[in-house]
Formats: structure tokens, sequence, C-alpha cells
């Protein structure tokens, strides 16, 4: 059966956890199969060129459903901190300079910090959740996940700056625990990507039911 959702994304990390999201969620929807990412259909890459998550989120999305006639779906997330004015914000994912490095953006960006006082490491994870149907629908749905930067990467879970944003609003399991530390579950039952995407739920199910 052909893939009815595409994530518009290469990213694994990011598809794991939209499958995981959306699982049960949508009768008749098999996440494993039904949801695939951009490179499982070819879809091309995309210039993040937006000045916000929003406009880089639906010009991924607008590519990709044009692309492959699909309903499409995309997010474009990061990390801002206060101290940083919101920084690196929509340049998270480059912020030292090569796409996707993630070890060298988390040092850069510890090191940039490192004379900071652990009461001014305020920082949240923001996310803008995007969805477009070959027909034209368009939807968009944000979600945050607030909590302090750690000194120093921890946790071998996760991708991006997982390892070094401790959640605020852990239970006392896991408080002061990395994204990276906590489980998959407890992680995507919180994340910003997790609200941001269950909120777009009511709108992919209408996508699929039209």
């Amino acid at each position: 059966m052909p893939a009815k959702v595409v994530l518009a994304s290469h990213n694994q990390g990011k598809l794991r956890e939209l499958r995981d999201i959306l699982r049960g969620q949508i009768p008749g929807l098999n996440v494993d199969t039904d949801v695939v990412d951009a490179t499982a259909v070819n879809a091309p890459d995309v210039v993040e060129d937006g000045v916000t998550f929003a406009e880089n989120s639906f010009k991924k999305a607008r590519a990709v459903s044009a692309a492959t006639g699909l309903i499409a779906i995309a997010d474009d997330s990061g990390l801002a901190v206060d101290v940083l004015g919101g920084a690196p914000g929509i340049f998270s994912a480059r912020w030292a300079g090569n796409h996707g490095d993630d070890a060298a953006n988390i040092n850069l960006l510890l090191a940039q910090l490192s004379d900071i006082d652990d009461s001014h490491r305020r920082a949240k994870f923001c996310c803008a959740a995007t969805m477009v149907t070959p027909d034209g629908t368009e939807a968009v749905e944000y979600g945050e996940l607030p909590g302090r930067l750690l000194r120093q990467p921890a946790g071998k879970g996760g991708f991006g700056y997982d390892p070094i944003l401790a959640p605020s609003e852990l239970t006392e399991e896991y408080a002061g625990k990395s994204c990276a530390e906590i489980p998959a579950e407890v992680k995507n039952s919180m994340s910003h990507r997790a609200r941001a995407f269950t909120a777009l739920i009511p709108h992919l199910r209408q996508a699929l039911e039209s």
C-alpha cells in the first residue's frame, strides 16, 4: 500500500517521533507503512530560508506535497535561549556552521554560555508543525518545551540539543535529567514536537477522511 502521509524531512529521529505520536490516534492509519519520510518518496530537499519556524515548516510541506501528491507534514523547530534573545532559534541546526552537526552546535552553545549562572540558563524548545494537502488545505500548530540548559551533555537518546536541555515539567523521578536521558515515551508525551504534532492530528484526520 502506498504511503498516505509524508514527513518533509530526511531525519530518522523525527520520523520515529512522529510515528510514535500518531500511533493509534487515527483509525486505519498504519504509521509504520503509511507514514514515511522524504527519503522514501524521493522528495526534494528544500532550502529553509524563512525567518520564522512557521515559514520554514510551510515551505517544506508545500514543496513535498507538490512533488509527491501526498499529504505532507513538516516541522521547523529549534532551541530558544533566554539570555541570547531567543537564539539560536531558526539557526539551531546550523549554529556552528554546518547543518545538522549536533555535537558542534552543542559545544559552541555551551562555550558561549560558559559564564552564565545556572539561574539564568532558561531555554525552551519551540516547534511549528504544518500540514499541506494536494488540494491546498493548510494548517499550522505550535508547541514549546521549557527548561534549563545543563553545563555538559548528558544521555545518549534523542538528537539535536536534547542532551543539554532539562525540561522544567519533569516528575520527581526524572527531575534534572536531559531530554536525552529520559525514556522516549516520556519525552514524546511532552516535547515541543509532540505538542505541535498532537495539535495537528485533528487537521490530519480530517484530511485523510475527506
